[in-house]
């Protein structure tokens, strides 16, 4: 199956760890361009030297995307760099984890500045740049957590589920100019925010992250978690040809955890 991304530009966030990072060495072996962003130096750095080998080697931009003027600077430089950006890939910024008595007005704001803005602030800077040319596609990593309601993840999933209607809305609005806009949903994902999860559910409920682990993969249909690689393939495919009437589609990625249409 030709995926048609060959030499296509496509700009990934949050790309030096978890699934940002799985995306970009996914659309490199599909022959694409890749830009990856981070706010940090020292992970791009680390993430280029565990890439792929054979894959062709991404370029970086260091950028804070929660500040809406490096949002416009990075993508001014992906295109001043290296062309026209057909795809962007938002998977930068994850809002903290809170035991319910932890909770504070500050954590609400702040999650939606890591998860919210920091999708907003280079969708806005890219989109109005791929309206004029009459292309592109933007995939959004999102969450199932903007879908049910976990009592150790609120400001994260109302984060969330404001990004899961600004892509079906995007994906409404623009999609006469040529622009397709979809959502991925993962749930439980074996990166390093894991971690961070299962310590705050420690917290709450007083057993070890071993423990909560183990019982937390066996409630899962598919009795395991995901892979970043496999939330990738999905992204690759949402970004390809082969999905060239796939627009405004919130793929649910949890192994059937949450019984929601």
């Amino acid at each position: 199956m030709d995926l048609e991304l060959s030499d296509r530009l496509v700009v990934v966030t949050g790309a030096s760890k978890g699934i940002g990072y799985a995306c970009a060495a996914a659309f490199a072996a599909e022959g694409a361009r890749v830009v990856m962003v981070s706010r940090s130096r020292a992970n791009l750095d680390a993430a280029i030297a565990r890439f792929p080998r054979g894959a062709h080697v991404p370029a970086t931009i260091v950028a804070d995307l929660v500040k809406a003027d490096e949002a416009q600077r990075m993508v001014e430089k992906a295109e001043s760099d290296h062309g026209s950006i057909d795809v962007l890939v938002n998977s930068a910024g994850a809002a903290r984890r809170y035991a319910p008595d932890d909770l504070d007005a500050q954590a609400w704001h702040d999650a939606m500045d890591a998860k919210f803005f920091s999708y907003i602030h280079p969708t806005d800077a890219v989109l109005k740049r791929m309206v004029s040319r009459g292309r592109g596609v933007i995939v959004n990593i999102i969450g199932s957590g903007g879908k049910v309601a976990n009592p150790v993840h609120l400001p994260g999933g109302a984060a969330n589920a404001a990004l899961m209607l600004a892509t079906v809305g995007l994906a409404s609005a623009f999609g006469g100019k040529g622009i397709r806009v979809n959502g991925i949903n993962p749930g439980a994902t074996l990166t390093g925010r894991v971690q961070e999860g299962l310590k705050a559910e420690a917290k709450m409920t007083g057993m070890p992250e071993s423990e909560l682990l183990s019982r937390n993969q066996m409630r899962i249909p598919l009795k395991r978690y995901a892979t970043p690689e496999e939330v990738a393939r999905v992204a690759v495919f949402l970004a390809s040809s082969q999905a060239s009437y796939v627009s405004g589609a919130i793929v649910p990625m949890d192994g059937a955890s949450n019984a929601v249409i």
